[in-house]
């Protein structure tokens, strides 16, 4: 799916207004792409560290999943590598880049994020495929995902967003 078809065909949100529809289960389901996981990893990380962003951002996808009662199977639903993976080269940009005033500022400024197939560069498929992929983060077996010397970006008031 290339980027023009990922932008979603409602009207823009503000952060705060995406992870209430998100939270609420409100956000349409064929609106529910890679480009939203970004958006999310960005509000996560803009409100809390990283360890805590990772225990947050699963607890929202998952319970967004199980508002629109996707199911879990071996092909389908919550994929924790996937998840954490992106989680962290939304961190490292973010570190290496700034974080930008949106996450769709963000988005737009950081094309390298665009490639929903990126992690297979980290990840052979037998790893990134198999079972404890699904429900743990395992770590790439092909090269390791990049960390800043960077400081993180501080994070700011979740009322800020």
């Amino acid at each position: 799916m290339n980027e023009a078809a990922e932008k979603p065909n409602i009207p823009p949100l503000t952060d705060r207004a995406f992870l209430a529809q998100i939270q609420s289960a409100e956000w349409p389901l064929a609106e529910w792409h890679h480009r939203q996981h970004i958006k999310l990893a960005w509000i996560c990380l803009r409100r809390y560290p990283l360890e805590t962003a990772a225990l947050q951002i699963r607890a929202w996808i998952k319970a967004y999943n199980a508002a629109k009662q996707i199911p879990e199977s071996p092909t389908g639903g919550y994929h924790e590598t996937m998840t954490q993976a992106w989680l962290r080269l939304v961190h490292f940009t973010m570190c290496e880049y700034g974080p930008e005033d949106s996450s769709d500022a963000f988005y737009e400024m950081h094309p390298q994020l665009w490639g929903k197939k990126t992690l297979r560069f980290f990840y052979t498929r037998e790893t990134f495929l198999s079972p404890p992929a699904k429900t743990e983060f395992l770590p790439p077996d092909i090269i390791p995902l990049p960390q800043s010397k960077n400081p993180a970006p501080p994070v700011i008031d979740s009322h800020s967003l």
